[in-house]
């Protein structure tokens, strides 16, 4: 039996509560993640380009739609990690950070969403992307920074859909 204070046994956490959520030790949630921050990543270097190159509007541009895209993506992502959540057990260590995890990338793609409609009427804006647009992306990217720091420590930690030790020692005699 486990308390509050320990971590979750081994085999908790670790199967996926759908076959929809990718085969056991093969998540799909981290592989979706890649989309929306790379393109949020992207979106800040093109609003940074913006500010500073030649083709203000053009780059301004790119940036929006990168963030567009980037708000689909994690749409998708969180699909497949509130999937990968409900097989945390309730009351343990690991599913609160699951819940920490998940409510930081929701205001991220909140803080996005509100950047992504702001940025509208601003398309084609001369001048590049207005400054406050730019220090809201590097507000929602360091809650983003924080999230991964946490959903690194349900992987690492808690062993959070990493396959079991008896499926490791058997990969490591093939």
């Amino acid at each position: 039996m486990t308390t509050d204070t320990d971590p979750p046994p081994a085999t908790d956490g670790k199967h996926p509560v759908t076959i929809l959520a990718g085969p056991y030790g093969h998540p799909v949630h981290p592989i979706l993640v890649t989309v929306p921050i790379g393109a949020w990543i992207a979106s800040l270097v093109f609003d940074v380009v913006s500010r500073a190159g030649d083709d203000a509007a053009t780059f301004a541009d790119g940036s929006y739609w990168l963030i567009g895209i980037g708000i689909v993506g994690a749409l998708a992502a969180a699909t497949f990690g509130f999937l990968d959540l409900l097989a945390i057990p309730t009351g343990t260590r690991a599913f609160r950070t699951g819940l920490l995890h998940m409510a930081l990338n929701l205001a991220v793609v909140a803080l996005f969403a509100v950047g992504f409609a702001l940025r509208r009427s601003q398309l084609d804006e001369p001048d590049g992307t207005p400054l406050g647009l730019l220090v809201l992306s590097l507000v929602a990217l360091a809650l983003l920074g924080a999230a991964g720091w946490l959903g690194g420590k349900l992987t690492y930690r808690y062993g959070v859909r990493v396959v079991d030790e008896a499926t490791q020692a058997e990969a490591d005699r093939t």
